[in-house]
């Protein structure tokens, strides 16, 4: 009797019954993601335990560059999904027909904004980030510059040579800015604007956050960037404000999708499930004031209290039909100014 018990024992550890879930094979899920670098080991553990039989590979980068590689690749994808990547980065996949048809289970939860409004749905937004000024004060009180309260004070003569901003093509954040300005204003009136702005400008970072670090060292006066990153450093003590202009902001939200010809498509669906939980909102507000699940909530010290009231009405499918051309116009007037890339 010991010896059958002992046979059957084994041939089930054999099949993989009674194991441990560490010890049962795990599928490499391939995700696309313009997460942040500390993000991604907290997505990866808790996107693990909900979904056991996943293991998260990442392949991570700025928001343009994983545009760029995911659209390179239509005709021989590589990715299971997409996470944490712009929304009209995503309508952009959605139209060229690269994204599976997918609506998660809790998405009916979510706040109608971070839902795909048309069918078919194919993508559900995480949270929503805002295009911001971070001003140092300390550094304008040496030449008594005000502090701006529209985004029109930025043309101001005295910040010649002493504001950054994030480069649209390759951030995300300077994308929304762009597009926010050509909304709010008009396109005339944007291009307007920004080639007054561009007189000001000393550089076009490659990143999201660098041009409020750089205005919160002191390197410069104004940096426009994104609105937790404002928040960040004031609360680390930079003499800033975190100036949400009276004209309103430019925003974005992050998504996730599935993508289109993948081979894990059940397990890719049972993540993106996981996306539109409590638990993964949770998570999301860790790092965004602004998440898509009602009643989480984890504003930081030093958030603009306007700042979500001072969204603009944002067209997210104009931002993604319209990219490619406001890029190559941006590029063709601004493009001297672009800080070499790393």
């Amino acid at each position: 009797m010991k010896t059958w018990l002992a046979a059957g024992a084994a041939l089930a550890l054999a099949l993989g019954f009674g194991a441990p879930a560490e010890a049962q094979q795990k599928t490499k899920l391939t995700i696309y993601t313009a997460l942040e670098n500390d993000q991604l080991a907290p997505f990866k553990a808790s996107i693990e335990k909900a979904v056991p039989e996943v293991e998260v590979v990442w392949v991570r980068d700025s928001t343009g560059v994983i545009t760029a590689r995911f659209l390179a690749e239509k005709d021989n994808p590589r990715a299971d999904m997409v996470m944490g990547l712009a929304a009209s980065s995503l309508l952009m996949f959605e139209k060229a027909g690269l994204l599976e048809p997918y609506r998660p289970k809790g998405a009916d939860a979510l706040k109608e904004v971070f839902r795909d409004p048309h069918e078919p749905y194919t993508w559900t937004g995480m949270d929503a980030y805002l295009g911001v000024v971070c001003f140092n004060t300390a550094e304008a009180g040496k030449d008594k510059i005000p502090t701006p309260t529209s985004w029109k004070d930025l043309l101001n003569p005295a910040l010649k040579g002493k504001i950054v901003m994030p480069h649209p093509a390759s951030s995300g954040t300077g994308y929304l800015m762009v597009a926010g300005w050509l909304q709010s204003m008009g396109e005339e009136e944007g291009w307007k604007f920004m080639d007054g702005l561009h007189e000001n400008i000393a550089a076009y970072l490659h990143s999201g956050s660098a041009p409020c670090v750089q205005a919160a060292r002191g390197e410069r006066v104004a940096g426009l960037a994104l609105d937790m990153r404002g928040a960040s450093e004031k609360t680390k003590g930079a003499p800033i404000e975190v100036v949400v202009p009276k004209e309103g902001v430019g925003w974005e939200m992050e998504a996730t999708a599935i993508v289109k010809g993948t081979k894990n498509l059940d397990l890719a669906k049972k993540v993106a499930d996981w996306g539109t939980t409590k638990e993964a909102n949770e998570i999301y507000s860790k790092t965004y004031a602004i998440v898509a699940y009602p009643g989480v909530q984890n504003t930081p010290p030093n958030y603009p209290a306007n700042a979500e009231k001072a969204m603009i009405k944002n067209d997210l499918a104009w931002m993604a039909e319209n990219r490619e051309r406001i890029l190559a116009e941006w590029s063709k007037r601004y493009e001297s100014k672009a800080a070499p890339k790393n």
